[in-house]
Formats: structure tokens, sequence, C-alpha cells
């Protein structure tokens, strides 16, 4: 029997966006502006049409065999072990969680970024300054943020799966959309007030083609990492009830969520780069390119920081879920496992959260591993790209064509098959240029970067 589900259209595109705008909304100036005029748009609304496509078949993966009536697949691996057996079912796992932990590691980067941004931002009004790129954060002041984020996270973790943590998607979703609106406000502002229409139609020059090679595949990386919802969609399709069916409501989802989503990248990305051109910094809200009105740019980071302290918890709770029921079948009659403590909510009558010591215990640990990673990878952009490149193809386009190919039953050499494979290959070939790019950027930062200090 299956258990009851409360999710709806709303819900579910609430996730979506919640996964879709992120650190990298605020990468797309400088992507646009290393893409150019052209480029930009057409590589970003080619990215979209992937990413629905894709999407469209793995929804329709989520029952098996049939995907009206089959039994349902509650996470992506699941689904890839019913379609295409148990050896890719492993490869998948790797890959999947591997990319949402890397996730995990960007969203911790990319929060304690912001933060100092704030600081920067106020330095810089107080001393008449310029920007904010010539004050510097306290020493230690990294450390201290990420730990304060590491123990936030910890509190939210508790919390027992991705149905009971609708409301943050709410909250995320109100928090980026707050800080995206400022930022496209404030590019607005800053085009207006020069009234030129900045950057290139082939893209900022670079100081070799070497580097200008990588530079496009960074910028493809951010948007490669602006689409990266697949790895948690089978997730939230299962939070879905129905009718109607949940592959119809999922499909409506990702449209409304891809098109929102979309909508925003791309009036980020144009006004971003009219206002500042080839000038424009990896993270617009940096304190370098805005700092004045400075209040209104603090408002802006304050919501990037609460926006990735909840979106934190949609994809660290599939993490959770998948380490926890590992445990569970290798321990079933352990203490551990078993043992449950309710603790009362303070400053309420009668909520309370249910402890186990696994879930306690595994949980912190899953936290507190991703923020020393993300401390000793303190850098935006870099972060960034890798992201992109190690869940775009496999995830975003490989699995769920695979799947929709076995699904069909679709036979190889037809026309449909070579456009599927073509699609694909070309895909990965992307995602090996993001690679490269991505490993030589993190690579020279780290010649000149502190651990636990933001870049």
């Amino acid at each position: 029997m299956e258990r009851e589900k409360r999710g709806n259209l709303w819900t579910a595109m609430a996730h979506i966006v919640t996964a879709l705008i992120g650190s990298s909304a605020l990468a797309l100036a400088w992507t646009f502006a290393q893409l150019g005029w052209v480029a930009g748009p057409v590589v970003l609304i080619g990215f979209s049409g992937v990413t629905y496509c894709t999407s469209a078949f793995l929804a329709d993966c989520y029952r098996y065999p049939d995907p009206v009536t089959g039994a349902p697949n509650r996470e992506f691996i699941d689904a890839v072990r019913c379609s295409l057996g148990p050896r890719k079912a492993l490869w998948c796992a790797i890959v999947q969680y591997a990319n949402i932990w890397a996730t995990l590691v960007g969203y911790t980067v990319t929060t304690t970024a912001s933060a100092s941004a704030m600081h920067k931002v106020v330095c810089a009004h107080r001393k008449g300054l310029v920007d904010g790129s010539s004050c510097s954060t306290p020493g230690g002041w990294g450390l201290y943020l990420m730990a304060a984020f590491c123990a936030i996270q910890v509190l939210l973790s508790q919390l027992p799966n991705l149905e009971s943590i609708s409301w943050i998607s709410f909250g995320s979703v109100g928090s980026s959309f707050v800080y995206s609106s400022i930022s496209l406000g404030l590019c607005i502002a800053k085009w207006a007030s020069h009234g030129n229409f900045r950057g290139t139609l082939n893209g900022a020059t670079a100081s070799s083609p070497t580097d200008k090679f990588f530079n496009i595949f960074l910028a493809i990386g951010n948007i490669a990492t602006a689409y990266a919802y697949m790895d948690i969609l089978i997730e939230i399709q299962d939070t879905i009830k129905s009718p109607p069916s949940e592959r119809k409501t999922m499909k409506r989802a990702s449209l409304y969520g891809l098109s929102i989503s979309t909508l925003f990248y791309l009036l980020l990305g144009l006004a971003g780069c009219a206002a500042l051109g080839n000038d424009a910094p990896g993270n617009i809200l940096d304190g370098v390119a805005f700092h004045e009105p400075f209040w209104l740019v603090d408002i802006a980071n304050a919501c990037v920081v609460v926006h990735f302290l909840t979106a934190y918890q949609v994809f660290a709770q599939p993490v959770f879920a998948r380490l926890e029921g590992y445990v569970s079948s290798q321990w079933p009659g352990s203490w551990f496992v078993n043992a449950n403590y309710n603790v009362h909510v303070p400053m309420t009558s009668t909520a309370a959260i249910s402890l186990t010591p696994m879930k306690l215990t595994l949980r912190t640990a899953v936290i507190v591993l991703t923020t020393l990673v993300a401390g000793l990878l303190p850098f935006f952009n870099a972060v960034l790209g890798l992201l992109g490149a190690i869940g775009f193809w496999p995830l975003s386009v490989y699995f769920p064509v695979s799947m929709h190919i076995a699904r069909l039953k679709i036979r190889r050499a037809q026309p449909r098959w070579w456009m599927l494979q073509a699609m694909s290959l070309c895909c990965l070939l992307i995602s090996v240029g993001i690679t490269a790019a991505s490993i030589k950027d993190i690579a020279n930062n780290l010649k000149k970067s502190k651990p636990f200090e933001s870049n």
C-alpha cells in the first residue's frame, strides 16, 4: 500500500524553482559577458530546451513498467535500475550522490561569500570607497560564517523528509525572487546611468586563445549548473498525490518551473551584461559591481543567505534517506537505528521532533564533512563550473535518454535513435570541456586562496 502523499503542482514547482534559481543566477552577468550578446541567450535557451525534454523522459519513468499504473520508483536510482539494470544503477548512484554532495558544497561556498559581501558593502559605504574590492573581511570571518551555517543545517536536517519541508521551498522561492529582482533592478539602474549597451557580440577578450576557450566553457558550466535539478526530480515526483497522474503534474511543474527560471536568467544575464559589460564580476552581489544603495545590496545578500540556508535541505534530504536506508538494512535490530526520542520544540505548545541516534549522527557527519570541503575550496565561479560538469551529461542527458529509449523500445539506427544519441554525444563533449575549464580554474585559485576565506 502506497503512503499518503500531499504534494501538488505548486509544491513541485516550488521545489524545482528552489533547486534551479540559485548561485548560478549571480554569475549570469559574467557568463553572458564571456559568451557575448548572441551566444549567451542561445546557449541558455538551448540548455532550457534540453532540460525540459529530458525531464519529461524522466517523469515517464517514475512508474514501471507502465507509466500510469506501474509500481512507483521513489528515487532516481530505482528508476534507472528498473529500466537499465543494476550495473548502470550503481554508476548512477555514484554520480547522483556525488553531484548532490558537490551541490551542497557549492551552497556552503555561496552562502559564505554572500555573508562576506555584506561586510564589504558596509565597509565601502562607511569609507566612501568606489567599491568593496579593497575591503577585506576580519581574520577568521569565513571560518565563523561556515561554522554558523553548519550549525543551522544540523538543526534543519532533523526534519524527517522532503515532504515535511515544503514550507522551506516556498520560503526559498520568495527569497530567491527578492535577490534576483534586486540584482535585476541594480543592473537596470546601472545601465540607465550610462545608457550604453556594454559587452560585445563575441564575448570578452582574454590574454590568450587558450584562456578564452576555458572562459567560454566555464561560462557554459555556469549555465549547466543553472539547470541542474534532474538528480532530485524523481524524489520530488514521489511527493505528488494523484489523480491526476504524477507524471502529468510533474511535466507541468517542470515546464512552469523551467519557464520562470529561464525568464529570470535571461533578464539577469542581459541586464548585467548591458550594465557592466566585460567588467562583470563572477558574483554580481560581491560588493565590487554594486555597493550603493548599500542597504539594498545587503538585503539582496541576506536573501541569498536565507535561500541557501533552506535550499540546502531540498538537496540534502535524498542523501540522508539513502545513507540511512543503507545503515538500516545492514543493522536492522540495532539500538543505533531503532531508538527514538521526542524532543519538544521551544516556544510551541505541542510541536516535537523525533530524533534517532542514527539520524542525528549520520546527518551531522555529512554536513560537517561538506562544510570542511567547502572551506578548502572557497572560490565561487570554479566551483559552479565543476558542479555543472559533474552532473550535466550523466544525470540530465545520458540516463534520461537511455531510459526513454529502453521504455519505448526504440531500435538502433532508427532516425529517432540517431537524434537522441547525437544530442547525448554533443552534451558529453560540452561536459568534457566544462570539466577541463573548471579544473584549470580551481588549480589557479588554489595557488592564491586561503582556506575558509571566501573569494
